[in-house]
């Protein structure tokens, strides 16, 4: 049996730091029991349930045994509440206020379920600000292309992690969505022939017109529109695929190489909720909302 320790986990670069020690640790074993003690866990973002249940499940995967022990009650009460303890033998909880965004595992060939989760789940959610008909539409489809860019290029066998939580006093809506994919970094050395360092490999990738897609489709990770977005309305955007980290807020990118890989990639959108302005498209603006 292996016992591993896992420290209060946020969705910051400490937090996945904090995740990839746990698949490091653990990762390579077959057919052990692994207890994973949250004594010390006194604090789990709940959207990072996707990483996490990314990790646990390649664990899983290889034929161990997985136990969550020493649960603190409000950390096991999150987690039960948007349905990840369910996996582990705990009952689910009924999410009273709605706040959660429900721990899911897709198959890459599910892409449709994959995208109306996204959408009825992150896109249209009520804390969401307000935005015309046009741009909910291309929200979406930069919401959904930088998920798909990232995940279902990422030739992954083992599924697509989604979880989210909506934190009323903070004024945040956070959406994680993970992967167990070959990464960004091998991902633009196969399609684009670079062989960059993985933080570098993600800058490369949220380029405008840098793409790993073959054929007409214009690439980048569709961040063109969503990081515009997120600037204006004051949220956050992470990414982090192998050994690096990519962080977006109130305008400055941050990049970093982490210790140690994460097995495939995870994006993480951060909306301000308490924004209260309306967005439109500027193609959609007339002059006399201008002047």
């Amino acid at each position: 049996a292996v016992k591993f320790a896992l420290p209060e986990i946020r969705h910051n670069m400490a937090g996945f730091e904090a995740l990839i020690r746990l698949d490091d640790e653990v990762g390579d074993r077959r057919f052990s029991r692994i207890e994973i003690d949250m004594a010390a866990t006194s604090w789990f973002d709940a959207d990072m349930c996707a990483p996490f249940g990314a990790i646990l499940y390649r664990v899983g995967h290889s034929g161990n045994a997985v136990e969550l022990t020493n649960m603190q009650p409000g950390v096991e009460k999150i987690l039960s509440k948007n349905g990840f303890l369910s996996h582990y033998g705990h009952m689910p909880v009924r999410d009273t206020y709605g706040t959660t965004i429900p721990y899911q595992r897709f198959d890459v060939k599910d892409d449709r379920f994959f995208a109306s989760y996204v959408e009825s789940k992150f896109v249209r959610r009520p804390e969401m600000p307000r935005m015309t008909q046009g741009l909910v539409k291309r929200f979406r489809e930069s919401v959904f292309e930088v998920f798909s860019n990232a995940v279902i290029h990422s030739q992954t066998q083992l599924g697509i992690f989604g979880c989210g939580q909506f934190f009323p006093k903070k004024h945040r809506l956070d959406f994680s969505v993970a992967d167990l994919g070959i990464g960004i970094r091998r991902n633009v050395k196969e399609h684009a022939g670079l062989d960059l360092p993985a933080h570098k490999a993600i800058v490369w990738a949220t380029q405008e017109h840098n793409t790993t897609k073959r054929g007409p489709i214009p690439g980048g990770l569709g961040l063109k529109l969503l990081s515009e977005f997120i600037n204006l309305n004051g949220g956050r955007l992470q990414i982090v695929s192998d050994a690096g980290y990519w962080s977006l807020e109130k305008g400055y990118t941050q990049t970093a190489l982490l210790r140690l890989p994460f097995p495939g990639t995870v994006v993480n959108v951060e909306i301000n909720t308490s924004d209260t302005q309306s967005y439109a498209l500027s193609s959609e603006l007339k002059e006399s909302d201008i002047f």
